[in-house]
């Protein structure tokens, strides 16, 4: 599966700002299965969902 990095990378508390995924995931991207993957865009677009929210999502 593609990463879904957008080549934006600004953390805040840990996550980025431009795809949603912690540090930890990121890192582990290319060593996790398809299902891993997943799970991880799934995580990734709730917490899209919060930052856009609260104003700290700049980037689509």
């Amino acid at each position: 599966m593609k990463s879904p990095c957008i080549k934006v990378c600004e953390f805040e508390q840990g996550i980025c700002l431009g795809c949603g995924r912690s540090r930890e995931e990121i890192k582990a991207w290319k060593r996790v299965d398809h299902l891993g993957q997943e799970a991880i865009l799934a995580e990734a677009d709730m917490r899209l969902l919060v930052l856009e929210a609260q104003g700290k999502r700049l980037y689509r």
